[in-house]
């Protein structure tokens, strides 16, 4: 799916790379592409460890990135920005600080795509995704699945355009935004 975003060489960042898994199957996948792999410094040593076995050339060690910090340790404006099952695990105003900060880092036209499961006006898309959105804010309240309506909202102050959405196996969804101006604003919640 990436690949029908990607033209030519180009550099992706990905927020909350988490075990390392994602860039070291993206990366091999697309040559062309310098992955830009970040997450809290807890998580670089699984990273690094996945990074190591792979030994691919295009995928870069994690950034030190905290959505909830900025600036962004991002070292020029990307291209591309890749996130993967995070929006839900992350207190709603850390979403909004994600989406105002790819809005920064992206170059006019970038995209963001965002992966997960996602709410569509209001509702769970299946039984199962309401059985995991029950027992993430039963777990902490602050966490749970996110409503693509909201999400677009934060995402336009941003800078950020919803271009499509693409329907994932398991009732997840590929959200991908443009970024329409090279500098995004903030969220409110």
């Amino acid at each position: 799916m990436l690949r029908t975003l990607v033209e030519g060489p180009a550099t992706v960042l990905e927020i909350g790379s988490g075990t390392g898994q994602h860039a070291v199957h993206f990366a091999a996948a697309l040559p062309a592409v310098t992955w830009l792999t970040s997450d809290r410094a807890e998580n670089h040593p699984g990273i690094q460890a996945w990074l190591d076995a792979a030994g691919l050339a295009n995928a870069r060690p994690p950034l030190d990135l905290d959505v909830d910090r900025w600036p962004w340790p991002v070292p020029t404006a990307v291209d591309g920005a890749f996130s993967a099952n995070t929006a839900h695990i992350m207190h709603w105003d850390s979403v909004c600080r994600m989406l105002a900060g790819v809005g920064r880092v992206l170059r006019p036209g970038g995209w963001f795509a965002l992966y997960g499961p996602f709410n569509v006006d209001g509702a769970w898309t299946s039984p199962g995704n309401r059985e995991f959105d029950l027992g993430l804010r039963a777990a902490d309240p602050g966490m749970g699945i996110r409503d693509l309506e909201a999400l677009t909202e934060a995402a336009g102050r941003a800078g950020l355009v919803l271009e499509r959405t693409v329907e994932m196996p398991a009732s997840n969804l590929t959200l991908i935004w443009r970024a329409s101006r090279s500098e995004g604003g903030g969220c409110s919640s």
